[in-house]
């Protein structure tokens, strides 16, 4: 991972498949800022094989403190790789709304993601 300036926070995530024990590569994430008017879209990446973004999600330059959304599009994810099971998928689209409040904060937000069920935790 690059460095990071030491006064500028920034945004990190990953997401783990913990139904198959791997990274989940390929996975589409558009991340949203929030705010009373509504949501903006301001980045969207995918995956890679290691089930990281190749760079922050939202990185030092582009860093303000708020309300964000991280949207993960699991269901296309849970198809690709033969996990999707009937439709109506039980999960599809897994939005993760966040506060973040420290300017210079390294903020990490990662998925573990199965078929039936999810957990995310403030990473580090």
């Amino acid at each position: 991972m690059q460095e990071e300036s030491a006064m500028s926070g920034y945004l990190t995530t990953h997401v783990l498949d913990t139904a198959k024990g791997c990274p989940a590569a390929g996975l589409r994430i558009v991340l949203y800022r929030v705010t009373g008017a509504g949501s903006e879209q301001i980045a969207e990446t995918k995956t890679n094989d290691d089930g990281r973004t190749n760079s922050p999600i939202l990185p030092a330059d582009a860093f303000e403190t708020g309300t964000y959304e991280l949207v993960f599009f699991a269901g296309d994810y849970l198809r690709a790789s033969g996990q999707a099971g009937d439709d109506p998928l039980f999960l599809d689209q897994v939005p993760i709304r966040f506060g973040m409040s420290d300017a210079t904060a390294h903020y990490h937000v990662p998925l573990l993601l199965s078929p039936y069920g999810y957990s995310t935790y403030r990473g580090s």
